[in-house]
């Protein structure tokens, strides 16, 4: 299959595009590195990020940002940057990277544990995360050419447990592998409309 993934230099996306990259042909999209440059809260950037490219069998989406601070402290603007990125960014490559899809082929979106279990700081990320389950369980029952849709949902990730265990008390890290395994069932299995969650 020739798969795309876009944010594929990031943590997880890289461990993603080795495993994929044993039996596929895989190009790497992201803000500043890959094969191709895409801005993910700009929908012209991910148009002529297809455009570029042409027809693929299977889209990964390992990307966005979203604020992270108090509730108190944020403003409507912070809450934007997880809307036009994380959120949007994602409905923005299932809305355009559609017409780039073999016949048959999926798309893989990336959430994470704050959507079920959200920590302090994470009003934002939480909203975005629970509003891209919703919206692949929906849009899973209206795309064309049985194209499948579903998005990986991990806990705290091995790689990054230094980084953010402070954000995180009690939670066990979750193997790397167990993660990408989780993308691999998505892009490789016949599942649609599912939110597959990975749990150490």
């Amino acid at each position: 299959m020739k798969i795309l993934i876009i944010g594929g230099q990031g943590t997880i996306g890289s461990k993603v595009k080795a495993r994929l990259a044993l039996t596929h042909d895989v190009i790497s999209a992201g803000r500043s590195s890959g094969d191709i440059t895409v801005d993910f809260s700009n929908s012209q950037s991910i148009s002529q990020m297809f455009d570029s490219m042409g027809k693929v069998d299977a889209i990964v989406a390992i990307a966005g940002e979203a604020k992270w601070d108090k509730f108190d402290n944020l403003t409507e603007e912070d809450f934007y940057i997880g809307i036009r990125s994380k959120l949007m960014g994602q409905v923005n490559v299932v809305r355009i990277g559609k017409n780039f899809l073999s016949d048959g082929g999926s798309i893989t979106l990336s959430t994470g544990i704050l959507a079920d279990d959200p920590v302090d700081m994470t009003s934002s990320a939480a909203m975005v995360n629970g509003a891209i389950h919703s919206f692949v369980k929906a849009v899973a029952l209206e795309l064309p050419r049985n194209i499948r849709i579903n998005a990986v949902c991990s806990d705290l990730v091995e790689d990054s447990y230094e980084k953010y265990k402070v954000f995180f008390p009690g939670n066990t890290p979750v193997p790397m592998h167990k993660i990408v395994d989780g993308y691999v069932k998505s892009i490789e299995g016949k599942i649609t409309g599912r939110i597959i969650r990975i749990t150490a």
